[in-house]
């Protein structure tokens, strides 16, 4: 036998991005965002601090963007320049390309 309810129920219903606050809703109707998160473990100086950023595409790429700057910056001067370096600078955290359904 069923036996049936009705129950309110919290969801989340859009994820605003923590850097520009706008909406990552996407036109097929669901939600579409990045996080960055990090657990600051023992030794370290933000020892059992927690950070959890939503950002929607722009901002990611943005930051990515930023990242990869700041990785130029401190290997100016490496002698370590060859193709491969190159390629994986330019492709920085990317780990699938066509993956439309994430499988």
């Amino acid at each position: 036998m069923k036996v049936t309810e009705k129950v309110e129920m919290e969801t989340v219903t859009d994820v605003q991005c923590d850097v520009c606050l706008c909406s990552t809703q996407v036109t097929s109707g669901g939600v579409e965002f990045a996080t960055l998160q990090a657990h600051w473990g023992y030794g370290t100086k933000h020892d059992g601090e927690r950070y959890e950023l939503h950002l929607c595409e722009d901002c990611f790429f943005l930051t990515i963007a930023n990242l990869k700057q700041e990785r130029r910056i401190q290997n100016l001067f490496s002698e370590d320049d060859d193709v491969a370096s190159t390629k994986a600078r330019d492709e920085l955290g990317l780990v699938a390309r066509d993956d439309y359904f994430r499988d």
